[in-house]
Formats: structure tokens, C-alpha cells, sequence
């Protein structure tokens, strides 16, 4: 008979229960003195809070990040994965901890407990995982390439998820410094989006008047992509990659308006509807920037592009007006392209931390 799952419970929560629940008071019944930092970051939906029942069946379970000084790691590691292993008990919350790597990459299910669990606590030094995970320690000096060459969705992965305890001190001072761009960077990408929309802003009518439909609607949703990531970066929140784009964006305070408006420009059948959307949302979004107070003003009408009958924002007025608010030379110097997954659309570019820099390095080193 098969059995019956247990009922959901989101995974922060999950692995709160398993840290305090099991892994604590085995360390302090085992490993008293032990200084450590409890944690759930990087990877995975659980830890953005958009994990549902359907996320339970592969990547997700009961799971923690354990880190230690250097000298402990050396020292206890292994003991305390074997403690766990051995000692764990079955299920959290009715979650089976045993969780086993069924494919090439590493893809772990739950499976009920028969002997060693294979638990999926991993044990680390924070420096290391750090620089794993984000290409770079934030716990050193954070430099313009750092942010520039990190993800949002890295970002959002570390500034994300939660912390149970920072023995180390290493854990919140590192996501405090991380929380946000520092504020001429800020304005860079945000300068940078702007620019994005400058750029397709007059497609959608262009495909339409010589009949392509199908781009014009293509091109419509490139915009309405590009309009929800901007919003999110006007509201300091880092844009999540595409499965999690929309779900980010409904959490903002504009998303009551600004999202039946979205949703009916990519919905809509006819180039002239389309357009009525597009117009909407992009004055929308401007008087969103606006409402910022970094730059003068900027009028948020649209206007005809050149002498063609189409609408448009002329949104490089914003990158202009941004751009001049930027007080860093070497910011300013920067070309229009922006953060790494503002010029790239790779996953196995951007989910690898050694090309992501290495395309931002192409690109920014020739600058400072």
C-alpha cells in the first residue's frame, strides 16, 4: 500500500525543526564546547519561501548547513556526520532524513531510514562555502566586480533562507553586507534596465505593422520580464531567475496594479491592446522610479517613437538622469550592461561561478 505523505510543511521550517530538534542536542550532548553557526541558504525553492507540496519530491527534505572554524572542521568533521548518521532521528515533521543521491547529478529523494542515514547536513567553513557559492568570501572586502559578477539569484539565495544560529558571528554580518548594492551600484543597474527597455520598447509595434505577430508577442513579453525585474530592483529586492520571476514580483507593493496590467499585455491577442498595457505598466514603473528621489524627475509620458506610430516611453531618459546621479568615476565608466544576469541569460553561465566571473571580468577589468 502506498503511503500517505505527511502533511506540508514549507522547508525553513523543516530545517528549523531539524536543528533544533535533533542536530542541537546531539552537538550539545556530544560536542558541549563545539562553537558553531546553523543555517538554511543557497539552493533550492525552500529557502526564496516558494517551495509548495510539489517541491518535496526531489532536492528537498529535511537539510541544514552546519559551519565551523577551520581547526574544528579539521578535527570533528567527520565525527559529526557519522553522530548524525548514527544518531539522527528517522523523520522531522513525518520527513524521512534519509535522503539519497539517486542520478549522475546528484539529485537526493527521501528514503525510509535502514541502518546509516544519509543525512543532508552539510558541514563547512564559512569561508569556503562562501567563495563557493557566491564566487567570492563576503566576509573579506567586497569589491564593484563581486556584486557585478554575483547573480541576483546567488544574492537572493544568501540573503534569503535563515539563520538559526550564529555561534561563529560569521552568518549575519555577512548577509548584512550583502542585504543590498551599495548605492552608485544601485543606481547603475538600475540605470542599466532602463537601458534594456530602451532598447525593444518600439519592437512590439514594428513586428506587428509588418504582420508578425508572434514576435510582437514575443517581444511584449521580453518587456513585461524586463518591467517585473525592474520593479523589483526599485523595491531593493533582488530578482529571482524565471520560475520564481513572477512569484517575487507578486510579493511587491506594486504588484496589486501592476500585475493584472502585465498579465493582460502578454495575454493580449492584438498589437493595439498590447500596447494599450505596455503604455500603461511603463508609467506605472516610471512614476515608481520617480517616487525614489534619486534623480530629478524624470517626465513619465510616453511618447511617439520618432515619427512612427507607436508608443514609447523613451525609458534612456531614465538611464540618463540615473547615470548622472552616480558620483563613482569608475561607475560611471562602466558600459550599459550591467550586472552579470543583466547581460547574460545562461543558466550554466550563471549557475557557475568561475564563468560568471569570467564574463564580467571581460567586460569590467578594462574599466578600473
Amino acid at each position: 500500500m502506498r503511503s500517505v505523505p505527511p502533511e506540508f510543511l514549507p522547508g525553513i521550517e523543516l530545517s528549523a525543526r531539524l536543528y533544533r530538534d535533533a542536530v542541537r542536542p546531539l552537538l550539545s550532548r556530544h560536542l558541549p564546547s563545539l562553537v558553531h553557526t546553523a543555517a538554511l541558504l543557497g539552493p533550492g525553492s525552500e529557502v526564496l519561501g516558494f517551495d509548495t507540496a510539489r517541491s518535496t519530491d526531489h532536492n528537498w527534505g529535511p537539510r541544514l548547513h552546519l559551519f565551523l572554524r577551520a581547526d574544528d572542521l579539521a578535527a570533528s568533521g567527520e565525527t559529526i556526520s557519522a553522530l548524525l548518521a548514527d544518531q539522527l532521528p528517522a523523520t522531522i515533521a513525518g520527513y524521512s532524513t534519509n535522503l539519497i543521491a539517486v542520478d549522475d547529478q546528484g539529485t537526493r529523494h527521501m528514503r525510509p531510514a535502514n541502518g546509516r542515514i544519509q543525512h543532508a547536513v552539510v558541514i563547512a567553513e564559512p569561508g569556503d562555502w562562501l567563495t563557493g557559492q557566491l564566487g567570492f568570501n563576503p566576509l573579506a572586502e567586497i569589491t564593484m566586480l563581486d556584486w557585478l559578477a554575483t547573480s541576483t539569484q546567488a544574492l537572493a539565495e544568501f540573503t534569503g533562507g535563515a539563520v538559526f544560529h550564529d555561534g561563529l558571528d560569521c552568518l549575519e554580518p555577512a548577509r548584512r553586507a550583502l542585504a543590498w548594492y551599495p548605492d552608485d551600484l544601485w543606481r547603475y543597474v538600475l540605470a542599466c534596465q532602463w537601458q534594456r527597455l530602451s532598447q525593444e520598447e518600439a519592437f512590439a509595434g514594428r513586428c506587428a505593422e509588418v504582420g508578425d505577430d508572434l514576435g510582437s508577442a514575443i517581444v511584449t513579453a521580453r518587456l513585461a520580464r524586463d518591467l517585473t525585474r525592474l520593479c523589483l530592483l526599485i523595491h531593493r529586492t533582488y530578482p529571482p531567475y524565471s520560475k520564481w520571476l513572477g512569484s517575487a514580483f507578486a510579493r511587491l507593493p506594486c504588484a496589486g496594479r501592476l500585475g493584472p496590467v502585465l498579465t493582460a499585455a502578454v495575454a493580449a491577442t492584438d498589437w493595439h491592446d498590447r500596447e494599450e498595457q505596455l503604455v500603461a505598466a511603463y508609467e506605472t514603473v516610471a512614476n515608481l522610479q520617480n517616487d525614489l528621489g534619486l534623480t530629478a524627475p524624470v517626465d513619465p509620458h510616453v511618447r511617439f517613437f520618432h515619427d512612427r506610430p507607436y508608443r514609447v516611453l523613451h525609458a534612456e531618459r531614465f538611464t540618463a538622469a540615473l547615470l548622472d546621479t552616480i558620483t563613482d568615476p569608475v561607475v560611471r565608466g562602466l558600459p550599459l550592461t550591467g550586472a552579470i544576469d543583466q547581460f547574460a541569460d545562461s543558466t550554466d553561465a550563471l549557475a557557475h561561478r568561475t564563468r560568471s566571473r569570467l564574463l564580467a571580468e571581460a567586460l569590467y577589468r578594462p574599466v578600473q
